[in-house]
């Protein structure tokens, strides 16, 4: 597919294209797929799965980002084949019953948002983090509702020209917590299994949290 555009922005940058793509990856959406978005933002995400799933409602409290989702979804209407839904409501308000998959794009309210999904059996969940002390809260909460699966820590950096070489600058991480209210798990292909101690799996030993560089901005979004 070719790359979205967002002519519209929001003081709170859109999830990356590199970011983007894991999230998508872990998701694993198909067209009988009915995928929410909490924190839609600039819609970027939104716009990635209403490119793949058959229906997708999305979530923003803040009602000039929801305006700017909605602009945006204008920009690529062509390559969209989902019915999109786009509620100006504060998660958990506004979420729907019968959700597939699920994105939060930012931490506000997460716990919440959590208990709904767990009570609703929402077969794929990722969350993205930026700061480490969400993370670790986060975490403890995938743990505590019997969601989580997987925990990834990965890092963009950009190339630049230094002195007729190339140089890099590292981007901040973005922690990606990825899990399941169903037995069935995640439908994605690298799924991990999470120690309930918090160590990994001994299959998890032999291989590393992948990397991925890439050419956007810093933080990889934690809203939309």
């Amino acid at each position: 597919m070719p790359p979205i555009a967002l002519p519209h922005d929001a003081r709170a940058g859109p999830t990356k294209s590199e970011v983007r793509a894991v999230v998508v990856s872990k998701l694993a959406l198909s067209a009988e797929d009915h995928f929410v978005e909490v924190g839609s933002c600039t819609g970027a995400v939104t716009i990635e799965a209403a490119r793949r799933a058959g229906r997708v409602t999305a979530l923003e409290r803040k009602a000039d980002r929801l305006e700017t989702t909605e602009k945006n979804l204008a920009a690529n209407e062509d390559s969209l084949r989902a019915e999109v839904e786009l509620r100006n409501v504060e998660a958990p308000e506004g979420l729907p019953e019968d959700a597939d998959a699920l994105f939060l794009g930012g931490s506000r309210n997460f716990e919440a948002v959590l208990d709904h999904a767990a009570a609703t059996g929402v077969d794929r969940i990722v969350m993205n983090v930026s700061r480490l002390e969400v993370a670790g809260r986060a975490t403890e909460a995938f743990r505590e509702h019997d969601l989580l699966e997987e925990v990834v820590q990965f890092q963009v950096s950009h190339g630049y020209e230094l002195a007729g070489a190339t140089s890099f600058d590292s981007e901040n991480p973005v922690y990606m917590l990825v899990g399941s209210a169903t037995a069935n798990g995640n439908g994605g292909d690298d799924s991990r299994t999470v120690a309930a101690d918090g160590e990994r799996s001994s299959s998890e030993q032999s291989s590393d949290v992948g990397r991925i560089a890439g050419r956007d901005s810093k933080t990889g979004g934690a809203d939309g």
